[in-house]
């Protein structure tokens, strides 16, 4: 097996590397990796129907779409992401509980008790520390999970704090549940780097597993893939299955409605009223809208069309 430690804590990067790896490699291989503050949905999630945008947006968190299933995820400097990647001989040896056991036996030496949620979760004392998700890539299976070791919890809950109603779509939702940081039930505190270093000593104590440093090939063909998918709008917004947004707002006294319906993440159809905006400019927006991005900049700059001006607010009540 391989051992692997990206230091590179972009998230499309690093997400990347785990398609890479699965599809080039034949390696068995375990995985660590960080990334700076991000929402991570899963492949069939709709994007905007799992975060709150605007806390999102304004506190500078990315947001990504990963090429497994599974709910909502949220990274930053304090959470670590592993990974398992392995060839199978049939589908009948694919289960959670083979990927999810290393992680409870290495915590055992910590101390720490974690079980599973039956919900692909792994929790402590009933809080859940870890969302796990999984992707089959022909013989090969990927299995990721989170470790929330000493994560911003604040800002974990803004994050991923949705208003419920605005968006009616099939896409696969979230389970939310209370969670909690690692370092909170550990005895002797110690940093979030020595617990990704005794994660990995843990992994390379292990039988036929050698550490593995990415070379200059590798980072080519990862940055290949996250150039032409990762940090698009194709795959990250227009993977979202077809979904419909409404939402009604009061600004400064006066209503806005709208709905609209969106498809590859794109505006297919947009109907504006209320009183905040003239008929005739309502009009205008909802047709200018059609065929663009649901992404707030693109919205924006639709609107600043017919209107010199335009405050975040009014924007925002699109999304």
């Amino acid at each position: 097996m391989l051992c692997i430690y990206l230091k590179n804590s972009s998230p499309f990067f690093c997400l990347a590397a785990e398609e890479y790896f699965l599809k080039n490699f034949d390696d068995d291989i375990f995985m660590l990796w960080q990334s700076e503050k991000t929402v991570v949905v899963g492949k069939h999630q709709n994007m905007f129907g799992e975060i709150n945008y605007r806390f999102v947006r304004e506190n500078s968190i990315a947001v990504a779409r990963r090429i497994s299933g599974g709910g909502t995820v949220f990274h930053d400097a304090g959470n670590v992401n592993f990974t398992f990647i392995k060839t199978l001989k049939n589908q009948a040896e694919i289960s959670f509980s083979r990927f999810t056991k290393p992680v409870v036996e290495a915590l055992a030496k910590l101390d720490i008790v974690a079980t599973t949620s039956g919900r692909n979760d792994l929790l402590i004392n009933g809080k859940k520390i870890s969302g796990n998700a999984e992707h089959i890539y022909k013989n090969r299976v990927l299995h990721h999970g989170t470790l929330l070791y000493n994560s911003d919890l604040t800002n974990l809950g803004n994050a991923i704090k949705i208003v419920p109603g605005k968006y009616t779509s099939k896409a696969v939702q979230s389970n939310r549940s209370e969670v909690g940081n690692i370092i909170s039930f550990l005895k002797e505190k110690f940093g979030t780097g020595e617990f990704i270093r005794f994660l990995l000593k843990n992994q390379l104590e292990k039988r036929n597993t050698v550490f593995y440093e990415l070379n200059e090939t590798d980072n080519k063909e990862i940055e290949y893939l996250v150039k032409n998918k990762f940090i698009s709008k194709a795959w990250n917004f227009g993977f979202s299955p077809k979904y419909t947004f409404k939402n009604r707002v009061e600004i400064e006294g006066k209503s806005i409605d709208i709905e609209l319906i969106v498809k590859r993440g794109k505006i297919e159809n947009a109907q504006i009223s209320g009183s905040y905006f003239a008929h005739h400019t309502a009009q205008a927006i909802a047709e200018g809208l059609k065929n663009e991005w649901h992404i707030f900049d693109e919205v924006r700059n639709v609107i600043l069309k017919t209107l010199p001006t335009i405050s975040n607010d009014v924007v925002y009540c699109f999304f």
